[in-house]
């Protein structure tokens, strides 16, 4: 049904953003601008160091670290950024060359070279951190430095999206001399060569960002400085942006917060910027559950499952209704879920379950995370009980654990079905597909599908003309239909609220949602 309320948000968030940009030109330059801006966000870093993390660690080190490739100026394909110049040197995609630009240096003044590059991809692999970035170089063979500035990394099978997991905070580049190579460093500083140092740290608390006057790159930092605080929860976050405390609000808004921001006009003080957003969140389903198992149980529950709303009830239209596993506005984007399940039918749902010989009531129990994805995940598994039991065909048990123990619990295989969230390493729709099937995954369940595995991906990754992917990815998605081991649910979108004194949150995320904080600048005068 069409929403004519959602239009008017979307219009006055987009209203606010021109405003926003539009007051840029009229910065005075004053003393005021050297101000740091404060940054809040409910998503603080589990390490420092590069060589442990596969999580919103990646925030930080997007702006205190370099990568070889990174997005510039609104960019979806990786572009330079420490590298002068990569590329392909086969048409097999099983070579790939980066020439590092000449003269960078660390922010210790320490060389940063074809050397240091190598370094730092060997010590990932090396140290292999238990669900580290280690896993994103499955491909990888060997990297090879050639003098100082020219690196050829040699892939042991063809992957054309080996760009893409270079631009990922993960392939930080880091100082040999403060790096050790076969350990996580632990010392609580960063040696870095990105847009920033990072002048002081507080687990959980702060990070203090000056601005890195070594720094050569793409990025044009518009800020001499930038502090992040955390916060544990929203309602917390968006008190401090209206108590001036913070000047812009990043990753953490809840649904309500969302919605008191849009629905404030007369608030002039705080600005609210949307932007595409391509997080997901899906059910997952235990084969070895003897419920959850049957596919025609699956198929039933998918028969069933209202997203729309979802999204409406729990999320108050903040997030949209998703019907594949690749999110809108990637290539290979399908509404395959809709096309064979239509809207919501308990009528074709006990079809399909007494087709089966399945007549009473299926028992499922549906697991979540109680402190992972934000406040609205309670309701949502709520409203998705609510759903499953009106149709009289299931008895919902709803079980919730923090988010350390339940992960320990799904790789463990006790879930029957659960609950996950999925924000991409990086904007590519091999990237929703490779990492949940296969004996090993990133769901900790396995999910054998050799035609995805062993024929499309591999089909995939020998083109490195990604707009030509569609067909293998397309396909893909019909046999995750056909199986329905895997349940889309809802796309989100990414918001920054800031105060009316900041510009700049319009460009401040990069494809994969990251925040790039030398984007922020403060307005001094109007």
């Amino acid at each position: 049904m069409f929403n004519r309320n959602r239009c008017r948000r979307r219009l006055a968030a987009i209203a606010s953003l021109s405003l926003v940009a539009g007051c840029s030109a009229f910065s005075s330059g004053s003393a005021d601008e050297k101000r740091p801006i404060v940054v809040g966000t409910t998503s603080s870093p589990t390490t420092l160091d590069p060589a442990a993390s596969w999580d919103n660690s990646w925030e930080l080190f997007r702006n205190v670290y370099q990568t070889l490739l990174n997005y510039p100026d609104g960019a979806t394909e990786p572009a330079p950024d420490a590298a002068e110049q990569c590329r392909f040197t086969d048409a097999t995609a099983l070579v790939y060359r980066c020439v590092v630009r000449e003269g960078l240096t660390f922010s210790n003044g320490h060389k940063l070279d074809a050397r240091a590059v190598k370094y730092s991809f060997d010590r990932i692999r090396r140290i292999a951190v238990p669900g580290g970035p280690a896993g994103l170089l499955g491909s990888l063979d060997r990297v090879e430095a050639k003098g100082d500035r020219e690196v050829v990394f040699h892939l042991g099978k063809p992957d054309a999206t080996f760009p893409f997991v270079l631009a990922t905070p993960a392939m930080s580049i880091v100082d040999p001399a403060d790096y050790p190579a076969t350990e996580v460093r632990r010392d609580g500083e960063v040696t870095g060569s990105g847009p920033y140092t990072l002048a002081s740290y507080r687990d959980g608390k702060e990070a203090r960002l000056s601005g890195n006057t070594r720094y050569q790159g793409y990025a044009e930092r518009r800020n001499d400085a930038v502090t992040i605080r955390y916060f544990q929860d929203s309602g917390a976050m968006v008190q401090a942006l209206r108590g001036r405390k913070i000047d812009v609000t990043y990753r953490g808004l809840g649904a309500s917060d969302i919605v008191a921001l849009q629905g404030h006009s007369s608030d002039e003080d705080i600005r609210l910027v949307e932007n595409s957003g391509i997080e997901i969140s899906y059910l997952v389903f235990n084969p070895k559950d003897p419920w959850a198992g049957r596919a025609a149980v699956r198929k039933a529950v998918a028969q069933v499952v209202d997203r729309a709303a979802i999204a409406h009830n729990v999320y108050k239209d903040t997030v949209d209704p998703l019907y594949s596993m690749i999110p809108a506005g990637l290539t290979g984007h399908t509404t395959a879920f809709f096309d064979d399940f239509g809207e919501p039918s308990t009528a074709k749902a006990r079809t399909i379950l007494s087709r089966a010989g399945i007549t009473g009531p299926v028992p499922l129990t549906l697991w979540y995370t109680t402190d992972r994805y934000g406040s609205e995940t309670a309701p949502e598994f709520k409203e998705l009980k609510r759903q499953l039991e009106h149709s009289g065909l299931f008895r919902v048990t709803l079980e919730g654990r923090p988010w350390k123990s339940y992960v320990e619990g799904y790789q463990k295989g006790e879930y029957p079905v659960f609950g996950r969230g999925w924000f991409p390493d990086f904007p590519d729709p091999d990237n929703y597909i490779a990492p949940f099937v296969g004996e090993q995954n990133a769901l900790g369940t396995p999910y054998p599908q050799p035609r995805i595995t062993g024929v499309l991906l591999p089909q995939s990754r020998r083109e490195s003309d990604r707009a030509k992917v569609v067909d293998a990815f397309e396909q893909a998605q019909q046999i995750l239909v056909d199986d329905t081991r895997l349940l889309p649910l809802w796309q989100g979108r990414q918001f920054v609220a800031a105060s009316e004194d900041i510009s700049g949150g319009e460009r401040a995320l990069d494809p994969s949602t990251i925040m790039m904080m030398w984007e922020l600048y403060r307005k001094t005068s109007w």
